[in-house]
């Protein structure tokens, strides 16, 4: 009789675990198939991304007007600059201290913008009608339905497995470890459907824009110190006043040599005074 009642309770432990294992896969199964029924409905998950060059008659008043139109339509500038460089530059002589400084220089801007997609095409066109002329002008548009969907299945298989490592860990198991390495890639995977969705909501644009070669004047002071010498008169007389002082130092300075002169003298005296009197010998 005990040996009957011990194969009861196993039979009935084993339908009833069999029982729950069914259950818990056919819910599974069920959750999976609603998720992917409710992805598959979902709107596509397209991400636009546009790039245009063109000419404007003043880069900085375009960067202006450009960041407005950006503000209108509910985008945001992520990143804007403007940059000269100087093609060619030259001096001209204005007066006696001034120059006329003539610089050749050219303007370009870049603009990064993230504007809604919807209204990306009727920004474009606002954008051109800014331009002189337009460079060049595209649209990329890239489906990520695939992947978004492909993200979030994996995500409910990574809740499912996580549940099951949590219903069956032991402080001896590893599971834990698991456990915790799925929740972060679940987490990878809920953050890059993220970025998804906000690069399908916004589109980002790249704005090159350039205006043609300025020449800017400019009154700068002369840097020549030849240009400020004086006139040719004054500087005439200034040389002829100048050698009179030279004379004058000149003689001055015989003057401080007094003594050599006398005994040149005196030597040339001795010279002559011997040199008569070997001529009378002979």
């Amino acid at each position: 009789m005990k040996k009957y009642l011990i194969y009861c309770v196993i039979t009935i432990a084993v339908l009833g675990c069999n029982s729950e294992k069914k259950f818990n896969n056919e819910s599974a199964d069920t959750v999976s198939s609603n998720l992917l029924a409710e992805d598959t409905t979902l709107s596509a998950k397209i991400i636009k991304t546009a790039d245009m060059r063109f000419r404007v008659k003043d880069v900085q008043q375009t960067k202006e007007q450009l960041s407005s139109a950006v503000k209108t339509m509910g985008g945001t500038i992520a990143e804007f600059s403007i940059q000269s460089t100087i093609a060619e530059t030259d001096k001209v002589k204005y007066s006696t201290d001034s120059l006329l400084e003539l610089t050749s220089y050219h303007t370009e801007g870049l603009i990064l913008a993230k504007v809604p997609s919807d209204q990306l095409d009727e920004f474009t066109n606002r954008v051109a009608k800014m331009a002189l002329f337009v460079d060049n002008q595209s649209m990329k548009l890239d489906d990520q339905s695939i992947s978004y969907l492909e993200n979030n299945l994996k995500n409910q298989n990574r809740v499912e497995a996580v549940a099951q490592l949590n219903k069956h860990a032991t402080k001896k198991s590893n599971n834990v470890e698991t456990s915790l390495y799925i929740k972060d890639d679940y987490v990878d995977k809920k953050i890059e459907n993220m970025r998804i969705n906000d690069k399908v909501k916004y589109s980002n644009i790249t704005l090159n824009f350039y205006q043609a070669n300025t020449i800017k004047s400019t009154l700068v002071l002369n840097d020549n110190l030849y240009d400020y010498r004086p006139g040719f008169f004054k500087r005439l007389w200034l040389g002829i006043d100048n050698g009179w002082t030279i004379f004058k130092e000149f003689i001055l300075a015989i003057s401080n040599l007094w003594m050599l002169i006398v005994i040149g003298i005196a030597g040339y005296l001795m010279y002559r005074y011997f040199r008569k009197k070997k001529l009378e010998a002979v």
